[in-house]
C-alpha cells in the first residue's frame, strides 16, 4: 500500500502538534491487507468511545474516519489511553464535514447505523469498500442525513424493552464484524473446490 498524508492523524503527541497546526500527518506504516470496509464516526463525543473503536480498527485493518466537530480533542488522554498502544496501527482521518468525507472517499457507498431504520442489518447484504456510518452518542445521525440513506439504513435489532440503546463502541464492533463475516463467507464461497482424495 502507498505511503498516505492525512489532514489529522492519530493522537499520539506528534500528530496530535501536527493537526493543530493543520498539517499532514503520515499514515500509520501498513502491515497488512486493509479491510473491506471503512468506519466512519459523525460528530463522537466521548473520548473513551472513539479510542475503543480504533482499537476495534487497528485489529481489523479498517480505517477510521471522524467527522467535525469532535467532543474531545486529538490529544485528549482519555482516547489515547483507551486506544492503549494500539495507536500507531491505526490508520484515521479527521474530516471538517460529511462533505469533505464524500468528496475524499467517492465512489464508496455509505452504510447508516440508526435505531430509526426499519431493515436488521442481518437482513442487509454488506459490500466490499461499504462505509460504516454511526452517529453521535446522544443524537445519532441527522434527519437530513437519514433522509439520503434510502435502503442503506440498518439497524441492530436489541430489545428496547430493556434499553434504549447500545454503547457506541459496541456498536460498531458488532456492526464491523458482522460486515466482514459477510464478506468473508461470500469470498470463501467463490475459492474453487476439489474433490478431496479417498
Amino acid at each position: 500500500m502507498p505511503t498516505i498524508t492525512y489532514e489529522r492523524c492519530a493522537p499520539t503527541d506528534e500528530g496530535a502538534r501536527a493537526a493543530s497546526r493543520g498539517s499532514s500527518v503520515v499514515a500509520p506504516q501498513d502491515t497488512g491487507e486493509l479491510s473491506a470496509f471503512q468506519v466512519v464516526l459523525y460528530r463522537p463525543e466521548i473520548p473513551q468511545n472513539t479510542g475503543n473503536i480504533a482499537r476495534t480498527c487497528a485489529a481489523t485493518a479498517t480505517p477510521l474516519h471522524l467527522v467535525e466537530p469532535l467532543g474531545f480533542r486529538l490529544e485528549d488522554r482519555y482516547l489515547k489511553r483507551a486506544g492503549l498502544d494500539y495507536w500507531p496501527s491505526v490508520t484515521m482521518r479527521v474530516h471538517r464535514d460529511l462533505e469533505s468525507l464524500r468528496r475524499a472517499l467517492a465512489p464508496s457507498r455509505y452504510v447508516y447505523f440508526s435505531t430509526h431504520a426499519e431493515q436488521s442489518f442481518f437482513d442487509f447484504q454488506f459490500e466490499a469498500g461499504d462505509c460504516l456510518v454511526f452517529g453521535s452518542e446522544t443524537s445519532g445521525l441527522p434527519s437530513s442525513v437519514l433522509r439520503e440513506a434510502e435502503g442503506t439504513m440498518v439497524k441492530i435489532p436489541i430489545d428496547r424493552t430493556r434499553v434504549r440503546s447500545l454503547n457506541l463502541a459496541t456498536t460498531v464492533g458488532v456492526a464491523l464484524f458482522e460486515a466482514i463475516r459477510q464478506f468473508t463467507v461470500r469470498r470463501r464461497s467463490l475459492l474453487p473446490r476439489f474433490p478431496v482424495d479417498g
